[in-house]
């Protein structure tokens, strides 16, 4: 009850303000007009504005109230809500102006000068628009004062690096949440065509180069980098700035961790690895509704979907309003969390089916397709882990070739429109068990993909950073107990990208498959792993001295440098930039899958050795040791 008095006085207030608002305005249209009360020749226009004061005060108010302007908050009040206002200022001010021109001289009090009709129109904008503005800014004031108050001390001081659409959210964002405490003192952009501009009130005050001059004229505490396409390159060179400049940096996510989403305050956070080594320009909007269009209500089954590669295939696909997504893994923890992940963020009616099976099992998947019917299958799940099948070589092929075998085959038989395996960089002149069985998973499409009606593509990419058994969360850990962090080799390079980026290419490769064709992801350059541990030690807040960093040797399976393509795959561009096809080739000579059956049985029996020697002879360019 004294919740609504307080609304309903408030209101009240509104009103009261936009009465006087109305009659100053229309008053102050004729003192303007005539340099003071209208006399002489012009004195009737006194009793025209005396006569019409009440009827125009009167409409306006009610249409205020039609238009739902009493409605607007004044906190949050936003060029939008002032579109709200000029919407309901309009129609009498039309009526103003169709009285004046279409009525008879003999009704001459209708006649309002158009002069009057014009400025009391803006001083009506600007009188009711601009009383709500500036309660806005009183409130935002007296809540940064309060705010800084409590905190005992100043509010932070932040620039803005990239003024651009996403530096644009926010710094609307900062301006409205004073609860962060932090103000905006200026943009930086290499725009040479921005400097000297100003965004809100804010003005550019130069280019990145500029930073540390900046930072110290204007006391600033921080840095938000708000380039949502930048490269992991230009986010190095403004990190280095910025750190040579004292400041702290935070970013906004990459666009393949938005997608859809806008920008916001709250998605701000600290720079990552991933930000570092693992971002590329990618214009995602070029190709986003084409990519989306192909699995708009379709039937989508995820293998691995518990995994690093999987789960993130489901939260992309979910965006693009599949009718359904199954969910499968042998995993019930993992396949737990991506259920309830993609429940918390809502999936716009997509039906989501988690499912735990083994593919292993071949009268399990058959059962599943079955009963789910996919239209659409990407084949995610694997052992990937290449130390680790070293020691365990049968499980290794019987879950990333049986399985792979198994699903291929399931796939095709019930009919399943597309289909993308998910391949590796160690695939390509492989020295490591998993990359062997990562090279036959390929010769099993492309052994399939010859006489089905099933479009079967595979997609080629080197690591991922941030993936479940990676380099970097071990990398992070030893770092966080003071080291020292245990490198292979100090030559030892690997391509990286984004898992989010790496998926949203493996979405768009699998609209282009027909006959088993290989889409290899461009990486970029790869990076040496010591260079990327300096950068994990230096965003751990310590210096490069401060942790030592061990030589171990290479390990079994191992290359100092992978490989993306072998010589005789001519790679051609495709409709999608970062994707290229190399062509099949003829594999195993026609016999695909009969040297494939013969190691899932050398493998069922349990026969290292001769698994080992089998890959080794069968012509997929297996070596051993090969650095």
């Amino acid at each position: 009850m004294i919740r609504m008095r307080k609304i309903l006085f408030r209101r009240a207030n509104q009103v009261i303000l936009d009465v006087f608002i109305l009659i100053f305005s229309w008053i102050g249209g004729y003192l303007l007009r005539f340099e003071g009360l209208p006399s002489g020749q012009y004195s009737h226009y006194i009793g025209q504005m005396a006569i019409m004061l009440p009827l125009l005060v009167l409409g306006r108010l009610i249409l205020f109230y039609a238009f739902s302007v009493y409605k607007i908050i004044w906190r949050y009040v936003s060029i939008r809500d002032v579109f709200v206002i000029f919407k309901a200022v309009l129609p009498p001010t039309a009526v103003l102006v169709a009285l004046r021109f279409f009525t008879p001289f003999s009704l001459a009090s209708l006649r309002v000068p158009i002069s009057v009709i014009a400025i009391e129109f803006l001083l009506v904008m600007l009188g009711t628009s601009g009383a709500r503005m500036f309660r806005r800014m009183t409130l935002e004031l007296r809540d940064r004062e309060e705010l800084n108050g409590r905190n005992g001390g100043p509010e932070k001081r932040v620039l803005l690096v990239g003024a651009g659409d996403a530096g644009n959210i926010i710094l609307k964002e900062l301006e409205q949440r004073v609860d962060f405490g932090a103000r905006v003192v200026g943009f930086v952009d290499d725009d040479p065509e921005k400097k000297g501009k100003n965004i809100q009130g804010v003005r550019v005050l130069g280019d990145t180069s500029k930073i540390p001059e900046i930072a110290k004229a204007y006391s600033v505490n921080e840095a938000i980098i708000t380039i949502a396409n930048a490269s992991s390159k230009d986010i190095r060179r403004i990190v280095e700035i910025c750190e040579s400049a004292g400041l702290k940096v935070k970013i906004v996510p990459g666009l393949f961790e938005m997608l859809d989403e806008k920008v916001k305050i709250t998605k701000v956070r600290e720079v990552n690895i991933s930000d570092l080594l693992g971002r590329s320009v990618f214009h995602l909007e070029k190709h986003l509704p084409e990519v989306s269009r192909a699995y708009r209500d379709k039937r989508i089954l995820v293998t691995g979907a518990g995994g690093s590669i999987g789960s993130e295939l489901c939260r992309q696909l979910a965006t693009m309003e599949p009718r359904e997504i199954v969910l499968l893994d042998k995993d019930e923890n993992s396949i737990f969390e991506i259920d309830n992940d993609l429940k918390e963020v809502g999936v716009n009616g997509v039906r989501v089916y988690p499912v735990i099976a083994n593919i292993k099992n071949d009268d399990r998947l058959r059962l599943l397709f079955d009963k789910y019917k996919p239209e659409i299958v990407f084949h995610a799940a694997a052992h990937k882990h290449v130390p680790l099948m070293e020691q365990n070589v049968t499980e290794a092929v019987l879950n990333n070739v049986l399985g792979t075998k198994n699903v291929v085959e399931v796939a095709s038989a019930f009919g399943v429109e597309r289909f993308t395996f998910i391949s590796t960089d160690k695939a390509v002149n492989p020295t490591s068990v998993m990359g062997a069985t990562k090279k036959l998973g390929e010769v099993i499409v492309q052994g399939v993909a010859r006489a089905s009606g099933t479009k079967f593509s595979c997609v080629r990419f080197g690591n991922v950073l941030g993936s479940r058994g990676s380099a970097v969360p071990l990398f992070q850990k030893q770092i966080a107990k003071g080291g020292p962090v245990t490198v292979t080799h100090p030559e030892v390079r690997r391509y990286f990208m984004s898992i989010s980026e790496a998926v949203h290419l493996i979405i768009q490769a699998g609209t282009l498959g027909e006959k088993g064709e290989i889409f290899v992801l461009d990486m970029g350059q790869p990076i040496r792993i010591v260079d990327m541990v300096k950068t994990l030690i230096r965003l751990s807040g310590h210096k490069e001295d401060d942790i030592e960093i061990r030589y171990i040797g290479m390990r079994p399976g191992e290359k100092l440098y992978e490989e993306i393509l072998i010589n005789e795959e001519l790679t051609r561009a495709t409709s999608f930039e970062k994707i290229y096809i190399a062509p099949p080739v003829d594999s195993l000579n026609g016999y695909a899958i009969p040297v494939v059956d013969n190691i899932i049985e050398t493998a069922r029996a349990g026969d290292v050795e001769k698994i080992i020697n089998s890959l080794l002879g069968i012509g997929i360019g297996f070596q051993r040791n090969a650095e």
